[in-house]
């Protein structure tokens, strides 16, 4: 469900929206332990997740989260809150899109909460069919924009962007790939703290 809506909340969003999923940070990126401290895990959580945020500009923003902490702080930066509790991350982002649908939005770019370097989300949303940003391994997915009318499918974890990509095949959609280094890089291992280097 959406939490803190109104009718004019819902007059407010338009056409096109973001959605961000957000996991607790207490417990986020627990593959980070062996470089990272619980605190700084945390800590890099909440500033990759402000940069998403940031990275959607003008357009509505909704975070998709379990988590209160995360919930009062996606209020503070100003994105309504989508309450999906013990639902996994495919669920919880279909659930935000059904949540969004329902408030009006036309099409939903969903991008990924720990995109370090994440630059403008806005454009995405202008081709008709389905955009896909993968990851730099070409194997999980950073980045969907989609119709929320199209029954679209999300299937994320390891090789989610061929799944995607053979989900919007099956639905007869148009497909466009981009590979944008801003939007490439997410943050899961040891290795992968490497991207101030990278922004460098």
């Amino acid at each position: 469900m959406v939490r803190e809506t109104s009718p004019e909340t819902a007059r407010a969003l338009g056409p096109e929206a973001v959605l961000v999923p957000v996991k607790a940070f207490a417990t986020a990126k627990l593959r980070l332990a062996p470089a990272l401290t619980g605190a700084e895990r945390a800590g890099l959580a909440r500033s990759m997740g402000e940069q998403v945020l940031a990275a959607a500009r003008s357009l509505p923003v909704a975070v998709v989260c379990d988590d209160l902490e995360v919930a009062t702080w996606a209020r503070a930066h100003g994105a309504l809150v989508v309450w999906a509790p013990d639902t996994g991350l495919n669920r919880a982002v279909q659930a935000g899109v059904g949540a969004l649908a329902a408030l009006g939005v036309e099409r939903v770019t969903v991008a990924h909460g720990d995109l370090p370097l994440a630059g403008d989300l806005t454009w995405l949303g202008r081709f008709a069919g389905v955009t896909l940003v993968p990851d730099r391994h070409l194997d999980g997915t950073n980045v969907v924009s989609v119709a929320t009318n199209t029954g679209f499918t999300f299937s994320y974890g390891s090789g989610s962007f061929q799944r995607h990509r053979d989900e919007a095949i099956r639905l007869g959609l148009g497909l466009q790939v981009v590979q944008d280094s801003s939007l490439a890089w997410d943050v899961d291992l040891p290795a992968d703290l490497d991207f101030a280097r990278h922004r460098a």
